[in-house]
């Protein structure tokens, strides 16, 4: 059931940012995302790729992970006798975000990518035992 809910999240949230003039994609195709939970720590790993690391942008608002990567095809020497017939490789972007499920460090987050897969890593921040109040 609560997969059945995070891919309806998903869903509404691809339909309402076309709402803002952005082209609908449905992001769970583009960008896999897994999010584990760990006693204290969240590690998010998305598939990206043929993405490098300068293409990729990660950014850690309220509860909310943005990851957004963009890329444009490399221009590549062409032989004197080669003529391109078809060219479908332009221009490619992926945007993905998720509500986490607690509050992170953002200022401990860190991003790697290695062989097309970025691995977010995510502290939790210390939540305090509550405490009792002494009345006056």
């Amino acid at each position: 059931m609560e997969q059945l809910i995070e891919r309806m999240n998903r869903q509404i949230e691809a339909a309402t940012s076309s709402w803002s003039g952005e082209k609908f994609v449905d992001e769970e195709e583009h960008a896999p995302i897994d999010l584990v939970e760990y006693d204290d720590e969240f590690v998010a790993t998305v598939d990206l790729p043929g993405f490098d690391r300068e293409d990729v942008s990660v950014s850690v608002t309220d509860n909310t992970l943005r990851i957004t990567a963009e890329r444009d095809e490399s221009t590549e020497a062409r032989e004197d006798d080669e003529r391109v017939l078809r060219r479908e490789r332009r221009h490619e972007s992926v945007r993905r975000s998720i509500t986490l499920p607690a509050e992170v460090e953002k200022d401990a987050v860190t991003a790697k990518i290695r062989n097309g897969v970025l691995t977010v890593t995510l502290p939790r921040t210390d939540v305090e035992e509550s405490r009792e109040i002494e009345i006056e």
